[in-house]
């Protein structure tokens, strides 16, 4: 047995398809009409309701148990774009937690959590480039010295 993907509930497969196609660059691996499968394992299901026997009230909508993780090395960037953009629902702007990475977080069409987390290798980077040893890197990212190593060392 492999794990395979992971599928969400849809209302409209194809809004919900150029939603990710635009904000996350996320590419068709198979389409099906009301399944698409995307490349990196994420399938969008519309109709999941009736295909699993489940009555249609108990889909729910931002449920706040769940959210699909994406990580860039262009944060602000990508939080431009979407301040930019007045049909995006905040969960919350960029915050930055203790282990120094800064996330934001949005809500996509059918109200699935999407967290947007800087790459822990380009914290690592920057903290380099201003002088710090990965000891004090591993210290400040409460990540092994060994993981920001090879991951500076592109491991």
């Amino acid at each position: 047995m492999r794990y395979q993907c992971a599928l969400i509930a849809v209302k409209d497969v194809h809004k919900s398809l150029a939603f990710y196609q635009a904000w996350f660059d996320m590419e068709v691996e198979v389409d099906l009409g009301a399944n698409i499968a995307l490349k990196g394992g994420l399938t969008l299901q519309e109709n999941f309701a009736g295909l699993v026997g489940f009555p249609e009230d108990t889909i729910k909508e931002q449920a706040h148990n769940g959210e699909l993780y994406f990580e860039t090395d262009t944060l602000d960037e990508l939080d431009r774009r979407l301040h930019a953009d007045p049909s995006i629902r905040w969960v919350h702007p960029i915050k930055e937690y203790p282990w120094l990475q800064r996330v934001l977080r949005i809500y996509d069409p059918d109200g699935h959590i999407i967290e947007v987390g800087e790459s822990m290798g380009s914290i690592f980077r920057r903290l380099q480039k201003q002088g710090h040893t990965i000891e004090e890197i591993s210290q400040a990212t409460q990540h092994p010295a060994s993981y920001v190593r090879d991951t500076l060392e592109g491991r």
